[in-house]
């Protein structure tokens, strides 16, 4: 068996697609990036998140700040972008700097220009069933395993990864199709006897070659979210040897990455919705 690759970049196409034409239709539309320091890394997101907006019509807000911004004054640039009606949704690039706590911080985007799902009442819309804004990345995994018609219902998922950005947003995601959803993660005991029993496995925990093919069930669809760069370039948290095992597998690069972007400005699209645009 050899596993069909769920091509994340054709799926991410027609989304961008999709969101360009509502663009249009609603004519200009804003995105304002706050990134404070100058991680190189960080640099590289930001550069492709202005890239894929301009490319949908949406146009690019570049706020930078340097490394010795206080939480203050981080929040001051917050509460300006939040009172100006030109800006449609708002994304603090992480990490940031010690002397600013992430949570206060994202918090401080108002929830209905919260691009990344963040805020506490887009967390609690998203626990009580009605997700609103929802992290990007979570909805892509969503997206990529409808595209290519996943059973969701009734099935065995395992999750290996907690984080806020795409454990935590999959588990209630996942849950709310009807799937029996386990999560598994740094703390969990032989992990291969909870990954072998899934119908449905997703990786997000950005450990190399962490799923095996003996850490598979033959036939199972395997999302691998992670994003590792090694030596030999950027891969994910699934071993190649998996795609000898699993049904349907996502490639790393080309599976989930483009779509956690095309996820992104289809949020920026929702934020402007939902402020009567």
């Amino acid at each position: 068996m050899t596993a069909i690759l769920m091509d994340g970049k054709a799926l991410a196409a027609r989304v961008r697609e999709a969101v360009a034409a509502d663009v249009r239709a609603i004519g200009e539309m804003a995105l304002a990036t706050v990134l404070v320091g100058a991680d190189p890394a960080s640099e590289v997101y930001i550069r492709l998140k202005h890239d894929a907006a301009k490319e949908v019509g949406i146009t690019p807000v570049d706020r930078r700040l340097g490394p010795e911004t206080t939480e203050a004054e981080l929040l001051a640039v917050l509460a300006e972008l939040n009172a100006d009606d030109s800006i449609d949704g708002i994304l603090v690039q992480t990490p940031l700097p010690p002397q600013i706590d992430e949570i206060r911080a994202t918090d401080a985007v108002a929830a209905s220009k919260d691009v990344d799902g963040f805020h506490p009442e887009n967390a609690g819309q998203l626990y009580r069933g009605r997700p609103t804004l929802v992290p990007a990345t979570a909805l892509g995994v969503m997206e990529l395993l409808d595209a290519y018609s996943t059973q969701l219902e009734g099935v065995n998922v395992v999750i290996v990864g907690r984080s806020d950005r795409v454990g935590k947003p999959l588990i209630h995601l996942l849950l709310q199709r009807n799937a029996t959803v386990t999560v598994c993660h740094s703390r969990t005991p032989d992990l291969a006897a909870h990954t072998r029993g899934a119908d449905v496995l997703i990786a997000a925990v950005g450990r190399p070659a962490l799923i095996t093919a003996a850490m598979v069930k033959p036939g199972a669809t395997v999302v691998d979210v992670g994003v590792n760069r090694v030596a030999s370039g950027l891969v994910g948290d699934v071993d190649p040897g998996v795609v000898e095992v699993a049904g349907h597998l996502s490639p790393v690069p080309g599976g989930v990455g483009p779509m956690t972007i095309a996820c992104l400005l289809q949020n920026a699209m929702h934020c402007a919705r939902l402020r009567g645009r």
